[in-house]
């Protein structure tokens, strides 16, 4: 079965474990793995948006922390935005819906 994608970093592994064989390379160029790496984003978010539990939410913010990785920015930092742009414009716990404006 042909994949090519990012997966987390013991499945080559846990592949052999099993008695089967799999091929796979290292993505040492940085414009193939931030394509698969926002790719792997995507699919996490849509599995989410699909089956809503634990272990999806914990997919996304794997992700999402080699995205933080990648990108050069700290969690302090994106907690520090977040604060921000909840001081400046809210956030969601009101559940409010725009219709118009």
């Amino acid at each position: 079965m042909r994949y090519d994608k990012l997966v987390r970093d013991r499945i080559p592994e846990i592949i052999g474990a099993k008695g089967e064989e799999c091929s796979f390379h290292i993505a040492t160029d940085d414009d193939e793995f931030r394509e698969k790496l926002y790719g792997k984003l995507r699919e996490e978010t849509e599995e989410l948006i699909r089956d809503r539990n634990a272990g999806e939410i914990a997919d996304v913010l794997e992700v999402l922390d080699a995205v933080m990785r990648f990108e050069g920015v700290s969690l302090e930092e994106v907690a520090e935005t977040k604060r921000k742009k909840a001081d400046e414009r809210g956030g969601f716990s009101g559940r409010i819906i725009l219709e118009e404006s």
